[in-house]
C-alpha cells in the first residue's frame, strides 16, 4: 500500500517530502492548468463555428439583395470595358460581354459603335430632362420601332335621352386620328486629345456624358420649337397656325394681344388660359423665352397687382396667374406678328419619342492628334393634341 501511494504521488508530480498542504497545491495548480486548456480548446471550436456562420449569413444576404445592387455589379464590367474602349480603342472586353437585361446592357459592334455604359446613359437622359426645353413638360416615350403612333379621339360620341316607349335614334361616332411620329437621327461629336484620354484621372466617362447631352439638349430644344420635320422633330410653331374663334383640328389656335408687336396690358394673358379647355388647363405651363418674360412680368392686373409671382418655397417655380413658366430660348421675341408665348397641357399636346439605345463610336483617324467620338441616338417629336395648346399672337388681330 506504501509503494502504491508513492507511485501515486510521483504521477501528480508529488514527492514523498511534501507536506498534506503542498500536496494539495500542487494538485490544485495541475488541474486548473488542464482546465485552462480545455477552456482554450472550447474557444477555439466556438470562434470556428462563428465564422462558419458570418459566412453563411453573407451568403444569404447576398442572395437576398435587391435587383438594383445586383445590376450594379452587373454594369461594373461594361463601364470597365466601356471606359477601355473611349480611352484606347480596345474593344475587346465589350465583344466579349454576355449580359442579360435591357438594350442597354448589351454591347452592339455590328456597325462599328458601342451602346454606352447604363450609368453614362442615366446621366445623359437626366440631364436631358433637367434642361429648358419642352421635354420636360411634355410627354416623352420610349420605343424599339422606326416611328411611334399616337391615336386621338378628338370629338365627343353621339348621345341623347330615351324614353321607355320612344324608339332610339343612331347617334354619331366619334372619329379617331392616328398621329406617326418618325424617329430622326441625332448627333454629336466631341473630341479630346489622345494625351488626356492616356491620362488615368480625367473621367472620360463623365467628360463624354457631359458633351453628349450637352449638344443634344440645345439640338432637341431648337427641334421641339421650331423644327420643319425633315429630318428632324416637328416644332410645336411649324404647324398652321388659325384665330381660336375658328379652330379646327389640326391647326393651333392663336389668341391675339391687339397691339401689333406689343402688348398693352394683362387680358390678352387672360384670353389666352381661358381660350384652352378646362380639362386641359389644370396642367398648364407657360413657355416662352427669357426677354418676353422680362417684359410680362411687367404686367398689372386691374387693381395693380402684377400677374407674374416667384414661387414661395426654395426650388418651386415662378407662376403667372397661378401656372408655371418655362424659359425656352427656342421661342421667339416679341415682335410683328411673333407667337412668342404658348400655354397648354404639354403632356397632352406634345409627345417626344425615342429609342432607348444611344451609341458611341471612335474616331482616332478623322482629327489625330485628336480623337472624335460620335455619339447617336433615335428621337422624334411632333403635336399630339391640337387641342390641349394655343398660342399667343403678337398682332392686332
Amino acid at each position: 500500500m506504501t509503494t502504491t501511494g508513492t507511485a501515486s504521488r510521483a504521477g501528480k508530480g508529488m514527492s514523498d517530502d511534501m507536506s498534506p498542504a503542498q500536496e494539495l497545491r500542487a494538485a490544485l495548480g495541475g488541474f486548473v492548468a488542464d482546465f485552462k486548456d480545455f477552456s482554450n480548446g472550447v474557444s477555439a471550436k466556438l470562434q470556428k463555428q462563428e465564422d462558419r456562420m458570418n459566412k453563411l449569413d453573407r451568403k444569404t444576404l447576398m442572395a437576398a439583395r435587391p435587383s438594383l445592387a445586383v445590376s450594379a455589379e452587373m454594369d461594373a464590367p461594361h463601364q470597365k470595358a466601356f471606359a477601355a474602349y473611349l480611352r484606347s480603342g480596345d474593344d475587346d472586353g465589350l465583344r466579349g460581354l454576355d449580359m442579360e437585361g435591357k438594350a442597354l446592357n448589351t454591347s452592339v459592334a455590328a456597325d462599328g459603335g458601342y451602346l454606352v455604359d447604363p450609368q453614362t446613359a442615366d446621366t445623359i437622359k437626366g440631364t436631358l430632362s433637367a434642361t429648358a426645353s419642352i421635354r420636360a413638360i411634355a410627354q416623352v416615350v420610349t420605343v424599339d420601332a422606326t416611328s411611334f403612333d399616337v391615336l386621338v379621339d378628338h370629338t365627343d360620341m353621339g348621345a341623347g335621352w330615351a324614353t321607355e316607349t320612344g324608339g332610339l335614334t343612331e347617334t354619331a361616332t366619334p372619329q379617331i386620328d392616328r398621329i406617326t411620329i418618325p424617329l430622326h437621327e441625332l448627333s454629336a461629336l466631341p473630341k479630346a486629345s489622345q494625351r488626356l484620354l492616356d491620362d488615368t484621372a480625367f473621367d472620360i466617362e463623365g467628360w463624354l456624358a457631359g458633351r453628349i447631352a450637352d449638344k443634344f439638349a440645345r439640338s432637341e430644344a431648337n427641334a421641339f420649337i421650331a423644327g420643319d420635320g425633315v429630318d428632324k422633330p416637328k416644332g410645336l410653331l411649324t404647324y398652321p397656325t388659325v384665330h381660336n374663334d375658328v379652330w379646327a383640328w389640326g391647326n393651333i389656335g392663336y389668341v391675339p394681344t391687339g397691339a401689333v408687336g406689343g402688348i398693352n396690358d394683362a387680358d390678352p394673358i387672360v384670353d389666352l388660359v381661358y381660350a384652352v379647355g378646362a380639362q386641359y388647363r389644370a396642367n398648364g405651363t407657360f413657355v416662352m423665352n427669357s426677354k418676353t418674360a422680362g417684359t410680362v412680368r411687367k404686367l398689372k392686373d386691374n387693381d395693380g397687382r402684377f400677374l407674374w409671382s416667384d414661387g414661395l418655397a426654395a426650388g418651386e417655380p415662378a407662376r403667372l396667374m397661378g401656372y408655371p413658366v418655362l424659359i425656352a430660348e427656342d421661342m421667339p421675341d416679341i415682335d410683328d406678328d411673333a407667337f412668342a408665348i404658348a400655354f397648354g397641357d404639354f403632356a397632352a399636346g406634345y409627345t417626344v419619342a425615342e429609342r432607348p439605345d444611344l451609341r458611341v463610336l471612335r474616331d482616332p483617324f478623322s482629327a489625330k492628334p485628336h480623337v472624335l467620338f460620335y455619339a447617336t441616338k433615335r428621337v422624334g417629336g411632333a403635336v399630339s393634341d391640337f387641342a390641349a395648346i394655343k398660342l399667343l399672337k403678337f398682332a392686332a388681330s
